[in-house]
C-alpha cells in the first residue's frame, strides 16, 4: 500500500454528532476531579467495526445511550454522514457482525430467557444466528449460539459456523473447553440453512481448518494412555492421522503441547505450530506431520513466550500469510517477517493520536481502505477509516473521556521474595505522590493479561488510585517455569507475588503503606477473599468481585476426571491443596466488599450465599451486593451494573475501608 499517505491531523469525526449526548446528565466541571461515575459505567459505544471486502460499505455496532441496546448501522463509504441502514434487534440484542462477503453480513444475537443460573456454564440466554443481505434487505436467521469459523472465500454463497462454544472473555478460563466437543455446519447465506461437516467426539472433539474449509488439525484424549493426540488431515484426505501424542502429567503437557497455525505456505504436510519443544519459552516452529517431528525454529525469545500470530491484512485478496509474531510486554509487542506489513503499521502507529495497541480490523480486496482500531491507556478504544490516502476518525468506545482524563501506564518488573521476577502494570494517577495503592490481580488465573486501556484501573486512577496489575506466577506467557511455579499455591506463593510487588511500590516511594487495598474479579476475587485473612496484613480492606468463596465446592461441581491434565489444573486451585476462603473467615481482620452478578454462569452465586452464612457467626465487618441479571463475564455487565458496582466500591474505598478510609 505505497500509495497510503496518512493524514491524520486534518482528521474529522465521521459520524454524525449527538449520539451519546443522553449519557451523563452534565458536563464536568472544567479540571474537576474525579469524572462522573458514567464516563466508566456506559457500555462500549461502538464494536464490530469492518469495511465490506468490496470498500463500498461499513458496518459497525453502535449504541446512542446509556441504558440502550446495540444497532447494526450500515454506511456508504463514500458519504459516511448518515448510515442508510440502522437495524435493532428486539426483543433480541446483536452480539457482534462480520462481513462474509460483498453482500452479507453474518452475526449472532441473544436474549434472556430464564430467571436462574441451575449449573455451572449454563447461560440465562438463548442465541440466534443470522445473515443478513445489503441487497435485498432481509435477515436469514438459525437458533443456536454458533461462531463463525471461516469466510470460504472461494465459495462466497457459503461459510463454516461452529456450535457450542461458551461466550467468554480474558478474565476466566475454563480448563475444559479445549477438549469439549463441538459440531461444525456449512451455513448457506441466501437459504439461511446449513449442512453438517462434522460432528465431534472424545477422538475428535474440535477441528481446526484450512482457508478452502478442509479441517486439517484435532486434538483428542486417550481416555486409556492417559494421552493428548494430535490429529491432521491432508486437504482431500477422509481419515485423521496421528503425528504426535502427550502425556497428560501436567508438567509434559505444558512443556510439549502443540498449538497449530496453519499449515506451511505450499506444503500442506508442514504446519506452523507454537510449542515449547523442550525449551522453557513458547516459540513458533515448523512441524513435519507426516514424520511427526519438529523442523526449523522460525521465532524464539528468552524473556517471553509467543502468544500468537498476525495475518496479513490483506486477507480478502487472498493473503493468509503470517506475518508477524506476538510476545507480551508494554503491549502485545510484534516480531516481524513482513516488512511491508511492518511500514504500513509503523506508518499508522506515527500518525494516530496516542498510537500504542494497533490492529488493522478489516481491510478491502483492493488495499486501499481499511479500519484501524487503536487502544491505548489514554485511549478507551477508537476506530479510524484509512480510505484512499486519507485517515478519518470513525468513533471512539468511549466518547465521553479525553486523553487528558486517563492515567499513563508502566511495564515493570519486580522481585518477589523467592528471586522470581513477576512482571506487572503500574496504573498512576495523574496528581502527585505517594498514592493510597490498589493491588488489581487478573482473573483466570491461567491467562495473559497485557495492559493497553483497563476500564477499573482507569476509574479507580481518575478517583486518585494507583493500580498495580500483577502478573503473578502462573500468569501464561512468561514461560513454562514462570507457569509451574504456580502450581499448588493458590493462597501461597501466588499471593505472596500480590503483596511483594505493593512492597516494592512502597520501597519505591510512591505508595503510601498504611493506604493500600486489594481488588479482584473471579480469581482475582479469590485473591481478595485470601488477602482478607493473612497475617501479618498489609491491606486496609478487599474487594472481591465474583470470587471462587469455596474453592474445593467449585471443583467437586465442575471436576471432569477423565481429562487428566485439564482436571488437575482445575484440582489443584480447588482447596486441596491451596487456601480455601470459606475455611478462613474467622481469620477476616480487613473489611470486605463482595460484590457478585446473579446469574454468574461461571462461578455461580452460591458462592456468595455460603460465605454469607460462614461469616455470619463471627460478626466481620463485611458487605455484600448482588447486581441483578448480572452474569461473570465483563461483555454481560451492563450500564446499570456498572454504576452500581463503581458507586458502591468507590464509597466502600472512601468511607469503609480501614480507619478513615482509603
Amino acid at each position: 500500500m505505497r500509495k497510503t499517505l496518512l493524514s491524520c491531523a486534518a482528521a474529522l469525526s465521521l459520524l454524525a454528532a449527538g449520539g451519546m449526548t443522553t449519557l451523563a446528565s452534565a458536563a464536568p466541571v472544567a479540571g474537576a476531579n474525579p469524572l462522573p461515575i458514567d464516563y466508566f459505567a456506559v457500555r462500549e459505544t461502538v464494536r464490530s467495526v469492518q469495511i465490506s471486502p468490496s470498500g463500498k460499505y461499513l458496518a459497525m455496532l453502535r449504541i446512542t445511550t446509556k441504558e440502550g441496546n446495540p444497532y447494526i448501522e450500515i454506511y456508504d463509504t463514500a458519504d459516511m454522514s448518515k448510515a442508510f441502514r440502522r437495524m435493532d434487534a428486539k426483543p433480541m440484542e446483536f452480539v457482534q457482525i462480520n462481513w462474509v462477503n460483498d453482500d452479507f453480513l453474518f452475526g449472532t444475537a441473544s436474549k434472556i430467557v430464564r430467571k436462574r443460573v441451575s449449573r455451572p456454564e449454563e447461560d440465562v440466554r438463548s442465541y440466534r444466528a443470522f445473515s443478513y443481505s445489503i441487497e435485498d434487505n432481509k435477515f436469514k436467521n438459525i437458533d443456536g449460539n454458533f461462531g463463525l469459523v471461516n469466510i470460504l472465500p472461494a465459495d462466497p454463497d457459503n461459510i463454516i459456523i461452529q456450535e457450542g462454544r461458551a461466550v467468554g472473555n480474558a478474565l476466566s478460563d475454563d480448563p475444559f473447553e479445549r477438549l469439549r466437543p463441538s459440531a461444525y455446519y456449512k451455513f448457506n447465506l441466501k437459504k439461511g440453512s446449513r449442512s453438517l461437516i462434522l460432528k465431534g467426539n472424545e477422538k475428535i472433539p474440535q477441528a481446526s481448518f484450512d482457508v478452502n474449509g478442509n479441517p486439517v488439525f484435532s486434538q483428542g484424549f486417550d481416555n486409556s494412555a492417559k494421552e493428548i493426540v494430535n490429529y491432521y488431515r491432508a486437504p482431500g484426505d477422509s481419515d485423521w492421522k496421528e503425528f504426535a501424542r502427550v502425556s497428560a502429567d501436567t508438567s509434559d503437557v505444558i512443556l510439549n503441547d502443540i498449538t497449530y497455525v496453519k499449515a506451511k505456505k505450499g506444503d500442506p504436510n508442514t504446519a506452523i505450530v507454537l510449542a515449547n519443544n523442550g525449551h522453557d519459552k513458547t516459540g513458533l516452529w515448523e512441524f513435519d506431520l507426516g514424520k511427526g517431528e519438529f523442523g526449523k525454529l522460525i521465532y524464539r525469545r528468552t524473556d517471553s513466550d509467543i502468544v500468537g500470530t498476525v495475518r496479513h491484512s490483506m486477507s480478502w485478496a487472498g493473503r493468509d500469510d503470517i506475518v508477524a509474531a506476538v510476545y507480551p510486554g508494554a503491549k502485545f509487542e510484534r516480531h516481524w517477517f513482513d516488512m511491508e506489513e511492518k511500514r504500513l503499521y509503523d506508518q499508522l502507529q506515527a500518525s494516530i493520536p496516542n498510537a500504542h495497541q494497533l490492529s488493522i480490523s478489516s481491510r478491502s480486496r483492493d488495499g486501499n481502505s481499511m479500519v484501524v482500531f487503536n487502544q491505548a491507556p489514554k485511549d478507551p478504544g477508537t476506530y479510524y477509516l484509512i480510505k484512499d490516502g486519507k485517515a478519518a476518525k470513525i468513533g471512539s468506545q468511549n466518547p465521553l473521556l479525553k486523553p487528558s482524563d486517563l492515567a499513563n501506564v508502566e511495564f515493570i518488573k519486580y522481585p518477589a521474595r523467592d528471586g522470581k521476577m513477576i512482571p506487572g502494570y503500574v496504573t498512576t494517577p495523574n496528581t502527585p505522590g505517594p498514592h493510597p495503592l490498589i493491588v488489581m490481580p487478573h482473573g483466570g488465573p491461567y491467562i495473559n493479561e497485557v495492559i493497553v486501556y483497563d476500564e477499573w484501573a482507569q476509574l479507580l486512577a481518575n478517583n486518585g488510585y494507583m493500580v498495580l496489575q500483577p502478573q503473578y506466577r502462573g500468569s501464561e506467557g512468561w514461560g513454562n517455569d514462570f507457569f509451574m511455579a504456580s502450581w499448588d499455591e493458590h493462597g501461597g506463593a501466588m499471593q505472596d507475588d500480590k503483596d511483594d510487588g505493593a512492597k516494592y511500590l512502597v520501597a519505591q516511594g510512591k505508595v503510601d503503606p498504611d493506604r493500600m487495598a486489594m481488588f479482584g474479579w473471579s480469581y482475582g476475587g479469590y485473591a481478595a477473599l485470601v488477602a482478607a485473612s493473612r497475617t501479618p496484613q498489609l491491606y486496609q480492606c478487599t474487594i472481591a468481585g465474583a470470587p471462587v468463596a469455596d474453592a474445593k465446592k467449585q471443583y467437586l461441581g465442575r471436576q471432569n476426571t477423565r481429562f487428566k491434565f485439564s482436571d488437575d489444573l482445575s484440582r489443584q486451585r480447588g482447596g486441596f491443596s491451596g487456601i480455601n476462603p470459606i475455611n478462613e473467615v474467622e481469620k477476616v481482620n480487613v473489611p470486605i466488599l463482595f460484590v457478585h452478578g446473579e446469574d454468574d454462569r461461571r462461578v455461580m452465586h452460591y458462592h456468595l450465599k455460603d460465605y454469607q452464612k460462614a461469616i455470619k457467626p463471627h460478626n466481620k465487618d463485611i458487605q455484600f451486593l448482588t447486581l441483578k441479571n448480572a452474569d461473570h463475564f465483563y461483555n454481560t455487565l451492563y450500564y446499570n451494573h456498572q454504576s452500581e458496582f463503581y458507586t458502591k466500591m468507590l464509597d466502600f474505598l472512601a468511607n469503609d475501608c480501614g480507619p478513615g478510609g482509603l
